[in-house]
């Protein structure tokens, strides 16, 4: 008896450390996706400009930034209604945000850049779903 308890409790903490990785990694939040600018000698690096429009009136509030494109990914900032953005890419229902703070002018992305590259600012930037983002130009 004694040791059919022992061989169980063997196979079970075996089993415990072979699923572990594969728990944590369902439990880890997707590694961050940058927002990619440019790759036109002749068109703006981010083409479109968008504002932030329908938030519901009983909801939070505003439009969360996330740093990838997908409620999995980690909210790193919030826009209010009103807010306009600049559209860089798109991925499904996901749009690629250049966004101002109040405090700074320009973002870099009004004209050309070459070669397609992250963004690095000086603006901030992320992944808002499209459902709320209405397109203004571009």
């Amino acid at each position: 008896m004694q040791r059919t308890a022992m061989t169980s409790g063997k196979t079970a903490l075996l089993a415990l450390a072979l699923l572990l990785p594969a728990l944590l990694a369902d439990a880890a939040p997707p590694r961050a996706v940058p927002v990619m600018v440019g790759g036109n000698d002749v068109l703006d690096a981010c083409g479109s400009l968008g504002e932030v429009r329908g938030l519901k009136a009983d909801g939070d509030g505003f439009l969360a930034v996330r740093n990838g494109p997908g409620a999995a990914y980690a909210m790193t900032d919030q826009l209010p209604e009103g807010r306009e953005v600049m559209m860089c890419d798109q991925r499904g229902d996901w749009i690629a945000v250049v966004y101002r703070d109040a405090r700074l002018g320009r973002c870099g992305v009004g004209s050309p850049i070459g070669k397609r590259q992250a963004y690095r600012g000086p603006c901030r930037s992320g992944w808002v779903h499209g459902k709320w983002i209405v397109l203004m130009a571009g």
